[in-house]
């Protein structure tokens, strides 16, 4: 039985395996150089560690999980984009509107990860691009969809515009379950596809990934400096500033 109604196995397993192949850089090894590519702030770091009751190492590592869940974050934003690839009437962008919907009438969709992951201002460019587009396509619909929404919905995008409240009936703001919905005629079709992620998930890891983990050389590298993690954290941030020769 194949795992969805609308998009093939081959397909659907093609395109988690592009999608799990951008991890492999992440499970490379951090070493010091990389982690401390952007400077570690070591005043933020002791605020944290002694606000939250962490020790040091708790805080380092999670500064390593975090940066490479910042890489991760970007690529699942191309998962959720070049999926509608393969679904049919779709056609995914590079430059413009992430996805074109050919139906009944043509949809350009701008597609986000998070409902809040736009600010007035990003909001205001997003909505004014849909209206531009609008008068050059008159029968053509915009809408803004949105992976993780506050709810399941499709309404009209209200926007404000320079302290004027905006819409128009073309433009609308969707999850991206009644966007599934509306390219495949099924309302479970996301619900599905969450369904068989793990399985094919582990699957592919298990052909493609098994091994491939490396072991992050951070704290090693930082004892080099310092047994004191804390104050080697310091010292890789300050060592040219004065008096941290002796700190």
């Amino acid at each position: 039985m194949a795992y969805l109604s609308y998009i093939t196995d081959e397909n659907l397993e093609k395109h988690i395996k592009k999608t799990l192949l951008t991890y492999r850089e992440t499970l490379k090894k951090i070493d010091l150089e990389s982690f401390n590519s952007n400077i570690i702030d070591p005043i933020k770091l002791t605020f944290d560690a002694i606000v939250y009751n962490k020790k040091v190492k708790k805080i380092i590592a999670e500064e390593i999980v975090r940066q490479r869940d910042k890489t991760n974050s970007n690529e699942i934003g191309d998962f959720h984009q070049k999926i509608f690839q393969y679904l049919n009437n779709c056609d995914i962008q590079k430059d413009g509107f992430d996805i074109i919907y050919n139906g009944v009438h043509k949809i350009y969709v701008e597609l986000k990860n998070k409902h809040n992951t736009m600010n007035s201002s990003s909001a205001k460019s997003t909505y004014l691009k849909m209206q531009d587009k609008l008068l050059k396509d008159p029968k053509c619909e915009c809408y803004l969809v949105e992976v993780i929404a506050k709810k399941s919905q499709d309404i009209v995008w209200k926007v404000s515009v320079d302290s004027k409240s905006m819409s128009n009936e073309r433009i609308h703001r969707v999850s991206i379950d009644k966007f599934y919905e509306l390219v495949t005629g099924d309302k479970n079709a996301f619900v599905d596809l969450c369904k068989v992620l793990p399985q094919i998930i582990k699957k592919i890891v298990r052909e493609t990934l098994a091994d491939k983990r490396e072991k992050d050389t951070v704290f090693a590298e930082l004892k080099k400096h310092d047994s004191d993690l804390l104050k080697a954290i310091y010292l890789l941030a300050f060592k040219t500033y004065e008096g941290f020769d002796s700190f």
